[in-house]
């Protein structure tokens, strides 16, 4: 879903399922021109004690974008995408991003993973995928 289809994040999920008040309070709370930046949503989970999934269910049954993805990928204007492909990558991250690929894309846990474990930034682990034209999937979000 993008930003600007904001009628239809909900629809991904099935409708019995239903949004906890502190998530949803606290997502009204913090977000900003009704939308909820991807860093500001992980701190909510860990502040409320939840999972990052149910911040991002709960921001889709609000019909909130999350914008400014960690990894660079969306989210921004007017560009949408971030993330450029890196001018070069070293071997032992081109390693480590092949071993943690599931059927040819990197998971976007791994890509953090791979960051925390190399002292990189996200965008950095992105950016090498992108030169390696490598595309970055499930979203601990769930917003791709």
């Amino acid at each position: 879903m993008t930003s600007g289809d904001r009628s239809q994040f909900g629809k991904k999920h099935p409708p019995e399922r239903k949004a906890r008040e502190e998530v949803v309070q606290a997502l009204r709370d913090k977000a900003r021109d009704g939308e909820m930046p991807c860093a500001v949503a992980f701190s909510l989970a860990a502040d409320l004690g939840v999972s990052v999934e149910e911040v991002g269910f709960t921001a889709d049954v609000l019909e909130m974008p999350i914008v400014k993805c960690q990894l660079g990928l969306f989210g921004y204007r007017p560009q949408k995408r971030k993330v450029k492909p890196a001018a070069s990558v070293a071997a032992s991250l081109m390693d480590a991003i092949r071993q943690a690929l599931v059927d040819g894309r990197l998971p976007c846990a791994a890509a953090w993973e791979i960051a925390a474990g190399f002292d990189l930034t996200r965008m950095e682990v992105s950016s090498a995928c992108e030169a390696m034209k490598i595309k970055i999937t499930s979203c601990q979000l769930g917003t791709f």
